[in-house]
């Protein structure tokens, strides 16, 4: 069995990174969004993460600065999306190992919490939790129930709050 290699993005990932995009949602909504996110002042090239199966990008996570916003407050969290993985390469653990590689990074670098928009049987396997759990809601147009969140620091989601994706999401959705 082959080892899964996840690691920040370089410029030399690009392409292959809009290919497993391309590929793994059948559109270039994703692709767009992510050059939109890179563009913005919300991304961090060392939470954009490639997975490299054989030495090939088989798979991208990208997380985003979002805001949450409770009570005048403003807290700085992070939004995982988009996530993908070549559909010839699915079912190997590759997802998983992009997700649990953000989460890492994301503890190391001090965020409190990720926030993801996306299919709620699969984050919720990975450890997220319906994002209604702690009165949490969003600015973009997604289903309740779609919308999950994970909490990297105890106690810090009790309180809800509503959630601002970078403009590039609400753009999308």
């Amino acid at each position: 069995m082959h080892e899964i290699v996840v690691r920040a993005e370089t410029h030399d990932d690009l392409r292959a990174i809009d290919v497993v995009n391309l590929s793994a949602f059948q559109g270039e909504e994703e692709a767009r969004l992510i050059s939109a996110l890179r563009a913005s002042k919300d991304f961090m090239p060392e939470l954009s993460l490639v997975a490299e199966l054989n030495g090939r990008v088989v798979g991208h996570l990208l997380l985003s600065r979002a805001r949450m916003r409770r009570n005048g407050e403003i807290i700085d969290v992070l939004a995982l999306g988009p996530m993908s993985v070549v559909p010839s390469q699915s079912h190997r653990g590759i997802g998983s190992a992009l997700v649990d590689a953000a989460i890492a990074r994301a503890r190391e670098l001090g965020y409190g919490a990720i926030v993801v928009a996306g299919r709620p049987d699969y984050y919720q396997r990975l450890g997220f939790s319906p994002a209604s759990r702690w009165a949490l809601y969003c600015n973009i147009d997604v289903p309740d129930e779609a919308f999950t969140a994970m909490e990297l620091e105890p106690g810090l989601l009790t309180k809800g709050g509503e959630v601002q994706y970078p403009a590039p999401f609400a753009e999308l959705f």
